[in-house]
């Protein structure tokens, strides 16, 4: 896997840099920012129909026909994503935060326009550098690890299946522990048998690319243990229960929730949180092929569960429930899985609102409060464990999925729980990572969704 693309929007402000201020106004402030400005800068305003509708822009000159200033129309309720267009929008250059402005979140703009800069340049030029914002050292150096990890995500998600399968991503796993000094180990092939990880094998088997369960041990063991578990399906075909060429179109993203986990590992590491971390992430393809996972075959689990396989297709929570029962058995202070499991989570919250189970209230509650902190929402659905009835199953222990359409998110939460003692704290993430079209700050393509809720999330229950 190819690094992640290297951030060119945000640079360090120094003594004697000449940069153009970019300032935030609204409609209702408007006036206010125009006594600021000479009467050349003005008329120019006033040329150019500039009434600080949120997304315009005007680009003020001095008297030499330079760029002076920048008033930039923002909707002050939505301060991450008020600056989300303008690095490729503004003239390549410098720019900087002006001191006016109705922004009152300042760090969260400077967050927004790095975001908006992202392009995934591996198979295409980038038609033009963006311009670049000036920021404070202490400020810089808050905001790089986000936007780093924010385009880890976004370039592995993006990259497509021939050149991101299984190995490739557990090479960038490899690759992350290197960067910090991390211990891997991985279990491929049969090795996953003789290992006791009998469904992530049986899920990757089709493929002429072997599936594998790549873990990453860094930090103290005297730390509390922290366990990040990611769905790696580096592509979904569905398997035999084929899915439709509209709806296999994007399965290139399935291992969203890999990347996620991936991301947040290295975003401990990197602030070193004095936890004991590993990481889990069960990477294969779900493909056809003679030997294809059939509907109706029985699984014994790593737990020792049987399960019978309703739908090929609802691949993502076999893998994962190995990796659970794995992490379970490191006795860890807390769990947490990633996973672009359901398209019923996206048919109740959308695509921008990642579903957040918990089987601890006050965990909820307390990356719920992260979540609105740093504005990277989160929405809590219910461990509604009546449903459980949903994946009976006439022969085995349950089904890994029903007849029923309904409730399938939580449905989806409710078999991955039954890998998780009641004592361990666990959180599941079903998201989306993925942008359908562009919009200020969000390119079409793959998203970090929730990553910084949870890196806030962990840097409080972790504090030093």
């Amino acid at each position: 896997m190819e690094t992640v693309t290297m951030d060119l929007s945000l640079a360090e402000l120094r003594r004697g840099a000449r940069a153009v201020p970019v300032e935030s106004v609204d409609r209702a402030r408007l006036a206010a920012a125009r006594r600021r400005l000479d009467t050349a800068q003005r008329r120019w305003l006033d040329a150019a129909g500039f009434d600080a509708a949120a997304g315009t822009f005007c680009l003020l000159p001095d008297a030499q026909g330079r760029a002076a200033r920048v008033l930039a129309g923002v909707d002050a309720d939505e301060p991450l994503w008020a600056f989300g267009a303008l690095a490729h929008a503004l003239p390549e250059g410098n720019y900087t935060l002006a001191e006016e402005g109705v922004l009152a979140e300042r760090e969260l703009a400077a967050l927004g326009w790095a975001l908006g800069a992202y392009r995934y340049v591996r198979y295409r030029a980038p038609k033009r550098a963006p311009a670049r914002l000036l920021l404070p050292k202490t400020m810089l150096a808050a905001l790089t690890p986000l936007v780093d990890a924010a385009a880890r995500v976004r370039d592995l998600v993006n990259t497509p299946t021939e050149d991101l399968g299984p190995e490739q991503l557990a090479d960038a796993v490899l690759a992350l522990a290197k960067e910090h000094g991390a211990k891997t180990r991985a279990f491929v092939g049969e090795q996953l048998l003789q290992a006791g990880f009998p469904t992530i094998h049986a899920v990757g088997r089709a493929s002429h690319r072997p599936p594998r369960l790549v873990e990453l041990a860094w930090g103290d063991p005297k730390h509390p243990r922290l366990v990040l578990v990611g769905k790696g399906v580096c592509f979904d075909s569905g398997g035999l229960d084929l899915k439709t060429s509209e709806g296999m179109r994007w399965m290139k993203k399935d291992m969203g929730g890999a990347a996620h986990a991936l991301a947040l590992a290295g975003l401990v590491m990197q602030a070193r949180l004095p936890v004991c971390l590993t990481l889990l992430v069960p990477a294969v393809e779900n493909a056809v092929a003679g030997n294809a996972l059939r509907p109706g075959e029985v699984i014994r689990t790593r737990a020792g569960h049987t399960v019978e396989v309703d739908n090929t297709d609802a691949e993502g929570r076999l893998i994962l429930c190995d990796a659970l029962a794995y992490a379970a058995e490191q006795q860890p202070d807390l769990i947490v899985d990633f996973a672009t499991l359901t398209g019923a989570a996206r048919v109740a919250l959308g695509p921008d609102l990642p579903a957040l189970f918990a089987n601890r209230d006050d965990l909820a509650d307390a990356v719920l409060a992260a979540a609105r902190a740093v504005r990277d929402p989160l929405w809590r659905l219910p461990l509604w464990r009546p449903y459980r009835k949903l994946l009976e199953s006439y022969l085995a222990d349950f089904a890994n999925a029903g007849s029923s359409r309904h409730a399938g998110a939580i449905t989806a939460a409710l078999y991955l729980e039954r890998f998780v003692p009641e004592t361990t704290p666990w959180l599941h993430v079903d998201v989306y990572a993925w942008n359908d079209a562009d919009r200020p700050g969000r390119p079409k393509g793959g998203e970090a969704q929730g990553l910084r809720a949870f890196f806030r999330f962990l840097e409080e229950r972790y504090a030093r």
